[in-house]
């Protein structure tokens, strides 16, 4: 009698290589070979969307101030982000991933899971198919991109970043566990800064370290996400690829250039904010009951504030009103140095055309 042998996913995750800046040096090619950070002015509060991997060897990494990474290299280039641009990248890349499988959920502008355990072209082989990837991705759009490959997302993640840039990592059935056994967790997915203090106070280091506890322990010290960690470290994760994740809010903020309480400034702001929320808004077809704003203080304070209509909230000018009516009913009593402005609970998508006609009534 033949056994079956037991069948397993094919999952690939996509992660493009330094994703803004490597377009950025696509299109101007005098970047090329020269540490470049995209993010805000040095000078600025800003901080670092990207930098090449020139400008890493200095220690610039992505979500540091601008003004830090100004200060490990003062000669590195520093541009502001095109996301207009990168959007569209990034739906030329999703397009090579639709001509292999429907099921591609994207994480962001630069990465994303596809299960491709029925592939369209019925190519069978998931390594292949991240080879055809990436080639097509180096061909067509002059970019690389890096490929993890195994039977769950949780593993072609950390696989993805093992050989960067340009790197292609397989992880077989028959090695996950012992290749999770031997991962520090600092690559574990839900491991943050704090959370890895906390496991090496705990004197968890790897993987191997986390499966001699037992679930309930797990909880016990890491709540839910306890029982994640127990699974994943028996190369236990069966998410499924999700091709189409709800969004649940559109929003915007900014760093002020400095601290401030000026109010003239702080409305100009949530004015300027409010017409990209609304952009974007418009392009998502979405009409938004939900305002919300965010206010950071200069001794890093945050706050929100949130108020809700019923009817939605139908065109910039009304978005802006309620957020300075929101900052109004804020006592300002130290300067500002962050604001955002964000929209949700969504009533269901409609045509533009029915979006004006809405509008229309109420006007």
């Amino acid at each position: 009698m033949d056994i079956p042998k037991p069948s397993f996913r094919k999952i690939i995750h996509i992660d493009m290589d330094a994703f803004y800046a490597s377009v950025e040096e696509r299109d101007f090619p005098e970047y090329r070979g020269k540490p470049l950070v995209v993010g805000g002015r040095p000078d600025s509060r800003g901080v670092v969307a990207t930098a090449n991997y020139e400008a890493r060897k200095y220690g610039i990494r992505s979500a540091i101030s601008c003004s830090k990474a100004f200060s490990l290299c003062p000669f590195a280039i520093f541009v502001p982000p095109r996301f207009d641009v990168y959007a569209a990248v990034s739906k030329q890349i999703r397009e090579i991933f639709y001509r292999y499988t429907d099921l591609v959920e994207p994480l962001s502008l630069d990465e994303a899971y596809l299960d491709i355990t029925e592939d369209k072209l019925n190519i069978g082989s998931a390594i292949e198919i991240a080879k055809q990837i990436k080639e097509a991705i180096k061909t067509e759009l002059n970019l690389t991109a890096s490929a993890g490959i195994s039977i769950n997302k949780f593993v072609a993640k950390i696989a993805s970043d093992i050989n960067k840039p340009d790197g292609l990592t397989f992880i077989g059935p028959s090695k996950i566990e012992k290749f999770i056994e031997d991962l520090p967790v600092e690559k574990f997915f839900g491991v943050g800064k704090v959370t890895a203090q906390k496991m090496r106070t705990m004197q968890l280091y790897t993987g191997a370290d986390i499966k001699k506890l037992t679930e309930e322990q797990l909880k016990h010290h890491f709540g839910k996400t306890g029982s994640f960690f127990y699974k994943v470290v028996r190369g236990i994760d069966n998410r499924p690829v999700q091709p189409f994740r709800e969004m649940k809010s559109i929003s915007a903020e900014d760093t002020l250039k400095f601290d401030t309480e000026d109010i003239y400034e702080l409305n100009a702001l949530i004015k300027l904010l409010s017409e990209t929320v609304y952009n974007r808004l418009s392009k998502k077809q979405n009409i938004g009951k939900t305002i919300t704003l965010k206010i950071k203080f200069s001794d890093f304070k945050q706050i929100t504030r949130s108020t809700s209509n019923l009817n939605g909230f139908l065109n910039t000018e009304q978005i802006a009103a309620t957020g300075i009516d929101l900052l109004k009913s804020v006592e300002i009593n130290k300067p500002i140095r962050l604001l955002g402005i964000g929209i949700s609970n969504f009533m269901h998508a409609m045509p533009k055309e029915e979006i004006q006609d809405q509008l229309r009534l109420k006007l």
